[in-house]
């Protein structure tokens, strides 16, 4: 059964909260996917990705680029899973694809929108009532993961 968490944002960016989960992922050897709702984000995220930090290299590319389907980590603002993901994170109120076709399936919401906010508790909603097992993480004041449910 897919694993299905819910990461809620409350102190920081996601462009600061993303990278480190994607990295622990793809460090765990996981195919990784991060859907959000525009290609505009999805260019924004690609550029940060290859930024974030400067002792780390987070190996990725786009779904609109040659050789996605080799990508450990790709990017993309469709339900489609052109790397074969195990893991997908679904970001910025992003309309998930189906949750059973992964191994893990995270949902990360900015606590402050409030649109996000409301699809994240729909979702909620709608796979607990599917039978899902959910798991919910807030953060701390101090940015740290805090499993809540």
């Amino acid at each position: 059964m897919t694993e299905v968490l819910f990461y809620h944002l409350t102190e920081s960016k996601l462009e600061d909260a993303l990278p480190p989960l994607v990295d622990k992922s793809v460090g765990r050897g996981w195919r990784v996917a991060i859907q959000v709702k525009e290609t505009a984000r999805r260019d924004a995220l690609d550029a940060h990705l290859w930024t974030f930090r400067e002792d780390s290299f987070l190996p990725h590319g786009t779904d609109e680029a040659e050789f996605a389907e080799d990508q450990p980590v790709l990017l993309t603002a469709s339900a489609g899973n052109a790397n074969a993901a195990t893991v997908r994170f679904v970001v910025d109120g992003a309309e998930p694809p189906s949750v059973d076709t992964y191994d893990r399936i995270v949902f990360m919401f900015d606590g402050y929108d409030q649109e996000q906010l409301e699809a994240a508790r729909a979702e909620w909603k709608r796979l607990k009532s599917e039978g899902h097992s959910l798991t919910y993480w807030q953060q701390t004041p101090q940015g740290r993961w805090e499993k809540k449910a």
